[in-house]
Parts: C-alpha cells; sequence; structure tokens
C-alpha cells in the first residue's frame, strides 16, 4: 500500500485541536492498517517528523433509518498520531492549534 492510501485525511474537530498543542494529531486511516504501517506512513508523508506513539480506535458506523428501511454509515478507523519531543510539527495543523 501507498502512503497516501494508508492517511485518508485528518479529523479537524474541537476535541482534535485541543491535543495538538501536546504533538499528538488525529487522521482517519485505512481500517486494514496496522499501527506500524501507519507510522511509517506518516514519517514518510511529512518530512522531518519523528513518530513515537500511535493509538487507534475502530469506529463503528451509526444506524440510519429512512422510513421502514435501515442502513448503516460506513465505518472508520482512526489514529491518534503523538510525535516526539525532538521532533517537527505537522505545518498544515499550526495555525489551528491556537
Amino acid at each position: 500500500m501507498n502512503a497516501h492510501d494508508i492517511i485518508i485525511k485528518p479529523v479537524l474537530t474541537e476535541k482534535s485541536y485541543e491535543v495538538i498543542g501536546g504533538k499528538t494529531y488525529v487522521f482517519i486511516v485505512n481500517k486494514k492498517a496496522g499501527k506500524t504501517e501507519i507510522k511509517q506512513a506518516i514519517e514518510t508523508i511529512f518530512d522531518g517528523v519523528k513518530v513515537e506513539r500511535v493509538n487507534t480506535v475502530n469506529h463503528l458506523g451509526k444506524i440510519k433509518r429512512q422510513g421502514r428501511f435501515e442502513g448503516r454509515r460506513p465505518s472508520t478507523k482512526k489514529a491518534y498520531i503523538t510525535l516526539t519531543a525532538d521532533s517537527k510539527t505537522i505545518e498544515a495543523f499550526d495555525n489551528m492549534a491556537q
């Protein structure tokens, strides 16, 4: 898998903005990707970034109904990426963490 196939998009919520100060970033990742693959993908996409820890959360999609028909929103996997103390920050998030 390509690094851009593993990291799908960043999560931009109030909770994710709060943890940016501690050098923790949140991304939606491929459901089949492991922690080591996620770590390697982050380090290849963002130059000068060293990952200390990766925590993952599987999020089951919500059940939605339209009349008598029932369906489910897609399931996702989130990765909380914690960088080392001497690592560079991710520039795309620098303006948001204020």
